[in-house]
This record gives C-alpha cells, structure tokens and sequence, in this order.
C-alpha cells in the first residue's frame, strides 16, 4: 500500500491527471490505485482495451504498427500511451500489452513478458518511454506485479520528461 499511497501523492503533488491503456492488466492499474482515498483527484481514465480492434478504435493504434511488431512490444505499447494521451484529459498516461499466461503469446511470446510505455504532456511537447519486463508467477501474480511496476516507473519517467536527468 505504500507504493500506491506514494504514487498518489506524487500525482497530486505534480498536479497529474493520469490515463491508462491497459491490456494484459484489464483495468487493474487504475483499480489498484483507485484503493488510495483521495487518488480520484488524480485519476482521468482507465481504458481496458485486449483486442486489436479496440486498440484501433479506442487509442489510435495502427494495425500496421501490430502487424510489424506483434500485440506483445514496445511499439504497440507506445501507440497506446500517446493514443490514450490524446484522448483524453492527462497530462500522463501509461499503457501495457503482454502475456500473463497461463500459455504464451500466439507468437511463442514467454509468459510473463509485459511491454509498457508512458507518455507525459510536458510544457506543449510529448515524451514517451517503453521498457519491456519478464515477471514470474502465476497469471494474476504476473498482472499485479506488473500493474505496480507501471505505477513505480511514473516519477522516474516524468523526472526525465521534465529535464531532470538526476531520476532514479
């Protein structure tokens, strides 16, 4: 509960509205930090989106961009942050794709791999980060780890995003 009582409070201290794109998480992203009274100040959307067909329509993503890459990476993940940017009322989105079992990716994709992306409106310009992770455990194990580490990576990404290259 400390991780999200901090992120909250991070959020509201940066004054950021947050929007999530999530696949393999399903809404639990903004669920978990939906726990934390108060959060809802800093809360704008959480899209579940696991189609690709959602993805479109939803959050902008190309088909081609999924074709090219797969469901599971870093460029789908990133359309999906800059769409649910887009569509929304945040200044910080963030978004995932992955596999959290119990089998792997139609494309042979290892349980437990998780592409993220995160995006910030920063001073009338966009940044955006991706990192892919592999998580052990379980399905639901796979989907909260990988929901905390989405929550986590906000102030180190945002630091960068504002100029502060001292992020941790």
């Amino acid at each position: 509960m400390d991780l999200l009582n901090n992120i909250t409070q991070y959020l509201i201290k940066e004054e950021l509205m947050l929007a999530t794109a999530e696949s393999c998480t399903a809404g639990l992203i903004v669920s978990e930090l939906a726990r934390v009274p108060g959060s809802g100040q800093s809360i704008d959307c959480g899209l579940a989106v696991y189609s690709p067909e959602a993805k479109k329509r939803y959050l902008s993503v190309s088909f081609d961009t999924i074709d090219t890459h797969g469901l599971t990476s870093e460029a789908v993940a990133r359309e999906m942050a800059l769409g649910a940017l887009d569509n929304n009322n945040a200044d910080v989105a963030l978004a995932n794709t992955g596999v959290a079992g119990p089998n792997p990716g139609d494309d042979d994709t290892p349980i437990g791999t998780v592409c993220f992306a995160w995006a910030f409106r920063h001073r009338c310009r966009v940044h955006d980060f991706c990192e892919t992770r592999r998580f052990n455990g379980e399905r639901n194990e796979v989907r909260l780890a990988a929901a905390h580490y989405a929550l986590e990576r906000i102030p180190h990404y945002h630091r960068l995003a504002c100029g502060n290259t001292t992020a941790a």
